[in-house]
């Protein structure tokens, strides 16, 4: 209903007391982003589940969002390609076969670019609506070849895409690659080796390699820990003038990710311009998550505070980092700890005897020979390149050996492992403090009672409350602090 505003009083619904100001329509949290957004995909929210990787963001809960309206995304990432096909299976199996509101997610291996090639020819043959590609640094051609491969001409004249993309970014470098046609050199090597037609890349040359680019601020696991305010109005800039250099028929739709977990962040999201807004970190602790309960119970418990960077399993010779859980967990110590190593040292043989014996006892759990022949074992399958290059490279034996700490320390917080309780790697940002104090009091400080819907309701209509008050200050009426103050409460 719309309230009625009347000079020097909170809102009534009478035009007979006090002054009338003005009338505000109402708000729901459907209207908070993007209408063509929520049109493109079929649901209802603006709101998106991101994706959390080896299923944490796991195939329950991007159904269970799905159905509730959201759009939400499996998390693929370092999972096997045969995983990520009986996900797509079991998610369409749940959502039927018209779903366009869910999707699975494409992170880059620039070590591995043939599995990135094999994915995208899975999510085209599997007819996927909706790809999420993460921690891309440059194009490569598994996404260009998602981009463009389907594209025909309408009789309109419009171009009809049938895979949208999501970009994750957080350098606008980065961002302006997606934003832009493909570049001429990959489409052509696609033309040449067969994977797309020569009209498929004309009409890619048209278009925007992404139509939805999500703006990643402070976030869980890989971050630059940029700050939303700053990022989102460059990109959304950048993406407004390339969309009127190319005369693109839909504008690229922007979104907000990173630090949004209570429904203030949400909202300021939102009056920021976002189009949709994007969680990650807080669903890892929703009941659907793939996490562990053990695991889950120690995000319950976390601060602000309770968050460290530490070096990333994917990308640890770069020096890469990953945002993590520091409490009840030493795991961003020790990784840390294992980098210095790597650095200090250029083969195994050469860390002393006494440091190696420590090593095995108290970190490892295992003899380094037993390690070795376990990742042998693995990228024999995996990626053979791999273990070619450490026959050769010591320096490379040596980090893959590490590596394999870094994965494990993940898989033990997924399987709930408690022996290895202090060695959990779980990703998450410093928003998972601000979610723990805002429902703290609530029905949702339980870890049982934290349904990805549920969390993802009360933040859309604490949003849509926030936003609603404020509306009321810009009208001149003076507006309590608790109108900002929304607690959860049970939703449908």
């Amino acid at each position: 209903m719309a309230e009625v505003l009347q000079e020097g009083t909170v809102p009534m619904r009478s035009k007979h007391q006090g002054k009338l100001i003005g009338v505000l329509p109402p708000i729901y949290p459907e209207w908070l982003g993007s209408h063509d957004f929520i049109s493109a995909f079929g649901g209802r929210f603006p709101y998106v589940v991101g994706e959390m990787a080896r299923g944490i963001s796991s195939a329950q809960m991007v159904a269970s969002a799905a159905a509730a309206g959201m759009l939400a995304f499996f998390g693929s990432a370092g999972l096997r390609i045969d995983e990520t096909d009986t996900a797509i299976g079991q998610i369409r199996a749940q959502l039927g076969p018209t779903a366009r509101n869910w999707g699975v997610n494409l992170i880059h291996s620039p070590q591995d670019l043939a599995a990135e090639m094999a994915f995208a020819e899975l999510a085209i043959k599997r007819h996927l609506s909706v790809v999420s590609a993460s921690a891309f640094m440059r194009l490569s051609p598994a996404i260009v070849l998602l981009s463009a491969k389907g594209l025909k001409r309408r009789r309109d004249g419009t171009i009809e895409r049938p895979l949208q993309l999501f970009a994750k970014i957080s350098r606008a470098e980065v961002a302006k690659q997606f934003i832009l046609p493909p570049p001429e050199a990959i489409l052509c090597d696609l033309v040449g080796s067969g994977k797309l037609s020569t009209e498929e890349a004309q009409l890619a040359a048209q278009l925007s390699v992404a139509e939805q680019v999500t703006v990643e601020a402070d976030s869980g696991g890989h971050t630059d820990n940029r700050p939303l305010t700053v990022l989102l109005p460059l990109i959304a800039s950048m993406a407004h003038e390339i969309s009127l250099t190319h005369k693109y028929a839909t504008h690229p739709r922007i979104g907000a990710a990173g630090g949004l977990g209570t429904p203030v962040a949400i909202a300021a999201a939102f009056a920021l311009g976002a189009d949709y807004v994007v969680t990650g970190s807080i669903n890892q602790c929703a009941l659907e998550s793939g996490l562990s309960t053990d695991a889950r119970s120690l995000l319950a418990e976390a601060k602000a505070t309770d968050i460290a960077m530490a070096p990333a399993a994917d990308m640890f010779e770069r020096g890469v980092k990953v945002q993590v859980l520091k409490r009840g967990t030493l795991f961003a110590q020790r990784a840390q700890r294992l980098y210095d190593l790597y650095r200090r040292y250029q083969n195994l043989d050469d860390i002393p005897a006494r440091e190696r014996e420590e090593l095995e006892s108290n970190l490892f759990g295992q003899p380094i020979e037993q390690i070795w022949i376990n990742t042998v074992a693995h990228f024999s399958k995996a990626n053979p390149t791999e273990l070619e290059r450490a026959e050769h490279d010591p320096h490379h034996k040596m980090a893959l050996v590490f590596r394999w700490y870094l994965f494990m320390a993940s898989e033990w917080a997924r399987q709930g492992v408690i022996e290895r309780r202090h060695d959990y790697q779980i990703w998450c940002g410093p928003v998972v403090g601000g979610f723990n104090q805002w429902v703290r009091g609530s029905f949702l400080e339980l870890s049982e009672q934290r349904s990805v819907v549920q969390i993802g309701l009360n933040l859309l209509e604490g949003a849509a409350q926030i936003t609603r008050a404020h509306q009321l200050r810009l009208a001149g009426v003076s507006v309590p602090s608790s109108a900002y103050d929304f607690r959860p409460r049970r939703m449908r």
